[in-house]
């Protein structure tokens, strides 16, 4: 089939013609740092309704669930007791369904398997009878969604989102799937990522006369396509996706089409499955179609556009050109579950081999080996076992951590940490304790669980970091901190050892991990531990934060 052909064959709403054979092709379908410190003692125009073919319900959520906002409490706000900071956010995942009668429900419940990836919202637009409606709102999926709003989201056709990114006043305005109509119909789009050129793109729109109605990157899609002079729906895309820079992985649904896209760089995970009834299912990580009992068939590759239709099943284009993938190292670190292959590769066994790979580089005698819960779990296995150590749950995690809590008035130290990790005296007193964990990014939780243990009667505790130390934010859809507030960017690891107060400290080595990851190390995106950057920031401003560039607390 000509380029031509497929493009006009991609939308039912023209029959228009095209030339831009040289924009795409088809696939073929087929699937140096010290890291070891010892104590030396121890749309068209701009948007201004609710759209024709276009129905929104916004839902505000209470959760009793969700430890992120509305904190009681006196002169202290959430973060500064949990700590959050201290740790990468994932800021999305997305969902797309086309072809079940129950595509709303299985979003909804392929939503809850990556609800890790976000926290803060989530959405679901269905798609029935030329018709897109949609639900958005605060909270956890749990929370947004129920039995009465789910049958309001009849259809075969559906796309969700589940979303972290820093609190804000519009925040409901932020949640995903967005929708929109122009001049050939409606579209919706949910998007894990960031672009870097979001401000430039945004200024250029907004010169033109395009009016944002959200502070989100993900806005500037919409605008792109809806002004595109193109008539297929898979050209507007393809001309979009050609302005874009930076971290996508999207996906849109049209009247009659679900539309998946994953940058040229493949930053961001993006996989696809299908049900025993051909439904087919894209979704950000493999977990998600476990549950809803779809079999992965393969990643949608890096820079490739699969559009799903009645008419011509699943076809696969390219966008060009194909630089070498740089996919996000921190997926198979922290982000990503365990049980879910990202990749092409299994995250537990990653993870595993993360910890065998610390007891190898930086062994330590010790008596017992813990995992800070629950994303140290894995690695902690990994070093237990090959230093022949007893793995033992010496921090209990509480998972029923309200919303609201009150603290006393005589104030207690440490008290978010201690409300969210319980040490257990019995495995720690009198030992000497390996303490294991994804990640260290400022350094406040850190010494605070090192001294939580000591407390509890650890003799001595050392401390084991399963990935490099981070020294420079991520412009790719990962909110962390600046540069400047790292520790690892401003403290050696001797030094990182004494302010966080562990009798040892080590970090997984650079050259150890791309070591074990062989001839696909360079197909990895390590900018978090080097500040080199494959697609270099140019607005310095990061997901959902585009006017102010505010990131964390």
């Amino acid at each position: 089939m000509s380029a031509a052909a497929a493009a006009a064959g991609a939308t039912a709403a023209t029959t228009h013609q095209s030339h831009h054979d040289n924009h795409f092709r088809s696939f073929a379908e087929t699937p140096s740092q010290k890291y070891f410190s010892l104590a030396p003692k121890t749309l068209p125009k701009p948007y201004k309704h609710l759209f024709s073919n276009t129905r929104k319900i916004a839902v505000t959520a209470a959760s009793s669930k969700n430890p992120l906002k509305d904190v009681v409490s006196d002169d202290h706000s959430f973060a500064s007791y949990f700590d959050d900071d201290d740790k990468p956010r994932e800021e999305c995942g997305v969902v797309g369904i086309y072809g079940d009668p129950e595509a709303s429900r299985l979003c909804y419940l392929a939503l809850h398997s990556l609800q890790h990836r976000g926290q803060e919202g989530a959405g679901i637009v269905a798609v029935q009878d030329n018709v897109l409606q949609t639900i958005t709102g605060v909270g956890l999926v749990a929370d947004v969604f129920n039995e009465s709003n789910l049958s309001q989201l009849p259809g075969d056709m559906a796309i969700g989102h589940v979303r972290y990114s820093t609190a804000g006043s519009s925040m409901l305005n932020n949640v995903q799937p967005f929708v929109a109509s122009y001049k050939f119909g409606s579209v919706g789009v949910a998007h894990n990522g960031n672009f870097v050129n979001y401000l430039a793109l945004r200024a250029e729109l907004e010169e033109d006369g395009a009016i944002f109605k959200t502070s989100s990157d993900t806005e500037v899609v919409l605008h792109l396509i809806a002004r595109s002079k193109k008539k297929p729906f898979l050209l507007r895309i393809l001309e979009a996706c050609e302005k874009l820079q930076g971290a996508y992985s999207m996906v849109f649904s049209t009247q009659d089409k679900l539309v998946a896209v994953r940058d040229p760089y493949g930053f961001r995970p993006l996989v696809m499955g299908k049900r025993k009834n051909g439904a087919i299912v894209f979704a950000s990580e493999t977990c998600a179609l476990d549950l809803i009992e779809a079999k992965y068939e393969r990643e949608v590759l890096p820079g490739e556009i699969l559009v799903v239709d009645k008419d011509q099943g699943v076809q696969s284009f390219s966008l060009v050109p194909k630089p070498e993938p740089k996919s996000c190292i921190f997926e198979h670190i922290y982000f990503a579950q365990p049980n879910s292959v990202v990749f092409g590769r299994s995250v537990y066994e990653s993870r595993c081999a993360f910890g065998e790979i610390l007891a190898t580089v930086a062994p330590v005698d010790c008596d017992v080996v813990i995992a800070v819960p629950d994303s140290g779990v894995v690695s902690a296995l990994g070093y237990a076992k090959k230093a022949g150590v007893p793995f033992q749950q010496g921090l209990i995690r509480s998972h029923y951590v309200g919303r609201t809590f009150i603290e006393p008035s005589q104030k207690i130290r440490d008290f978010g940490v201690k409300l969210k990790l319980s040490p257990v005296r019995a495995v720690l007193e009198g030992k000497r304790v390996v303490v294991v964990d994804d990640s260290i990014v400022r350094g406040t939780t850190s010494s605070k669980i090192v001294r939580l243990l000591k407390e509890a009667g650890a003799k001595e505790v050392h401390m084991r970091i399963a990935s490099p130390p981070i020294i420079a934010s991520c412009y790719y859809g990962v909110d962390t901190p600046n540069s400047e507030e790292l520790i690892s960017n401003r403290m050696n690891v001797e030094e990182i050892r004494k302010f966080i107060g562990s009798d040892s400290l080590a970090f997984l080595p650079l050259d150890s991990l791309n070591k074990l990851l062989g001839s696909d190390s360079t197909k990895y995106c390590y900018a978090c531990f080097s500040g080199k950057y494959p697609v270099q920031p140019k607005d310095k401003v990061k997901k959902d934060d585009g006017l102010s560039g505010n990131m964390g607390t």
